[in-house]
């Protein structure tokens, strides 16, 4: 479902019933992808951000022998892949995080895809470009995701989501 008719202000909503419906969604994704992305993920704890991950991982072609887990302690995991997958977890920080301190600075450098869970812990000007992604827990443990792009580069990302979508119906 997308909402608004302009790419800069276009949401479009998801609603997926199950974890593997979640994960489902981000391998669509993780398959669409061609080049670096930032992906933004934001919800409360237990939304479906670390599944929806988990998902992108397998999208993008991280072997199965690796067990994608939330770095809520080790702060950054990364995986190979097609294109290597950066997974952030700023849980256990404070806002404002300082992304060169974490040498997150550094890391996207357009090769790979970066996912950052609690991003709601940065500056949203520090993230450049990317794909907005927020998780609410709704009714029968089912999901909400709604996509956004956020700066003129991440419009293609959304798009992108969309026609993940698309191959999920």
């Amino acid at each position: 479902m997308t909402d608004n008719n302009t790419d800069h202000d276009r949401r479009i909503v998801f609603r997926s019933v199950s974890p593997e419906k979640t994960r489902a969604l981000g391998a669509a994704l993780g398959r669409k992808l061609d080049h670096g992305a930032v992906i933004a993920l934001s919800g409360e704890l237990g939304a479906g951000k670390t599944a929806f991950v988990q998902g992108l991982a397998r999208g993008l072609g991280v072997p199965q022998d690796y067990y994608i887990t939330s770095p809520s302690y080790t702060l950054v995991n990364e995986y190979p892949g097609r294109m290597p997958l950066l997974h952030v977890d700023l849980y256990r920080l404070f806002y404002p995080v300082d992304p060169e301190a974490l040498g997150l600075d550094a890391m996207d450098n357009g090769q790979g895809v970066v996912a950052i869970e609690w991003v709601e812990r940065m500056d949203p000007d520090d993230l450049g470009a990317h794909l907005k992604l927020t998780f609410a827990i709704g009714p029968n443990a089912s999901r909400t995701i709604t996509a956004a792009a956020a700066g003129l580069g991440a419009v293609n990302l959304l798009k992108a989501f969309e026609t993940s979508l698309k191959e999920l119906s």
